[in-house]
């Protein structure tokens, strides 16, 4: 990889306005309003209960905030030109995707910092499905089970034998925690569940998800693990281009082996996203809660041969669940043109190839541009900052020493500490 002398960082760094690299809130207070950049229009947003936990984000980090484009990098509503207004949703931040051109079709924040709760599961399966064989039949460990009290679990037994296709249903279906932390440990390596979860955070960086940084297999609250719905977004895209995934996450029911052993019986379990009873080309998804995350979602469906994503973050329950928002935004993407677009999905691995090439990270700047999978992504500002193209520029020339710097600081540890989560609805986990 090459590196960059102190004189290259210093002017990169005299060229970033001082508010782009401002520390994040100290742990324990309320995070601050977002301030809009002047011009940009407000996310509509359902006016949702103050009940919503402190939640400072990690630093600044311009590296991420435009990646996929320069019109991603806003608080508040990115838009294709003469698209209609979206669906009003309590979710804080959210993104509409296509899962084969890769064209990001609007979003509400893209790149705000989040909390994943168990829509995490999606970053587990990226990561583990092509390193577990799913017929090996493999022991569940009282470690596995080790989970938060209450906490959703699919019920699988210490001692008992499964097959990896099993867990994975209990996963994907049950949204189970045990089932997270088995699969973890089983492709950790020889580190287990640790090794898991760096995998994990190594396969998020892989896909360019640069503002994801995950402390838990499962999705529980833990200091330091965050996403955006950009992230959840590549995240996605990633898991439905995997055959098993598909089969998976579009399973309606599925049943767990008895434990003759363990005098444990057999049990069916069923799907927890609703979306796939009540929206016509459901193709799958997750559901997620915890008290810190509030309600998470991600949901796909298929209509007329074009397949969409939708990923929100920070949604509360008024009117409409989570499973239910995200509908609503489907049918909103839906109606707009095959051609729309306001940002992309980058591909695996762009963002390390176009830190090790100029031109790469120069063709960034088109933005929408080449939503085949050609370009790499941009770079951008700190909400508020009001960054200018010429900002832009600097930045995308900078941008191999702030995605390094990015690696090195993998770790961002600026959520505050010790917060518990807890089942709330049928929805949660």
């Amino acid at each position: 990889m090459r590196t960059w002398g102190p004189s290259a960082v210093l002017a990169a760094a005299l060229l970033v306005p001082a508010s782009m690299l401002s520390t994040p809130a100290t742990a324990g207070t309320r995070a601050p309003a977002r301030r809009l950049p002047a011009g940009a229009p407000p996310c509509p947003n359902v006016p949702a209960p103050a009940t919503r936990p402190p939640q400072p984000p990690p630093a600044a980090d311009p590296a991420a905030r435009a990646v996929g484009g320069a019109a991603l990098a806003t608080a508040g509503l990115a838009l294709p030109p003469a698209a209609p207004a979206p669906p009003a949703v309590t979710a804080t931040s959210w993104v509409v995707a296509d899962l084969d051109t890769g064209a990001v079709l609007g979003g509400c924040g893209p790149h705000e910092y989040g909390v994943p709760a168990s829509v995490q599961k999606l970053l587990l399966a990226a990561t583990m499905l092509p390193r577990l064989d799913a017929d090996r039949e493999v022991t569940v460990t009282a470690e596995d089970l080790a989970i938060e009290p209450g906490s959703s679990a699919v019920g699988l037994v210490a001692g008992g034998r499964y097959r990896i296709e099993t867990i994975w249903l209990g996963l994907l279906l049950k949204s189970g925690n045990e089932a997270a932390n088995a699969l973890a440990r089983l492709g950790g390596g020889p580190d287990g569940t640790a090794g898991g979860i760096r995998a994990m955070n190594s396969e998020a960086r892989r896909l360019g998800a640069l503002q994801t940084h995950a402390v838990t297999p499962s999705g529980l609250d833990g200091p330091g693990q965050f996403t955006s719905a950009y992230d959840l977004a590549l995240i996605a895209r990633a898991c439905f281009a995997d055959p098993a995934f598909r089969r998976y996450a579009a399973t309606p029911t599925a049943r767990v082996p008895a434990q003759p052993a363990l005098r444990a019986k057999a049990f069916a379990i069923s799907n927890d996203n609703m979306l796939l009873d009540h929206y016509p080309g459901a193709i799958g998804g997750k559901t997620g809660f915890t008290d810190l995350a509030r309600h998470t979602y991600v949901g796909a469906a298929e209509r007329g041969g074009r397949r969409l994503v939708v990923t929100l973050l920070g949604a509360e329950v008024t009117t409409q669940r989570g499973w239910q928002q995200g509908a609503a935004l489907l049918d909103w993407g839906f109606g707009l043109p095959r051609d729309a677009a306001v940002g992309r999905l980058v591909r695996p691995g762009e963002l390390d190839r176009a830190a090790a090439s100029p031109t790469g990270a120069a063709s960034a700047l088109a933005g929408g541009a080449g939503l085949g999978g050609a370009g790499a992504a941009t770079t951008g500002a700190w909400p508020g900052t009001g960054a200018s193209v010429a900002v832009g520029a600097v930045l995308v020339a900078g941008g191999a020493v702030l995605l390094a710097r990015r690696r090195r600081h993998a770790a961002l540890a600026a959520l505050p500490p010790g917060t518990a989560s807890r089942v709330a609805a049928p929805e949660d986990d």
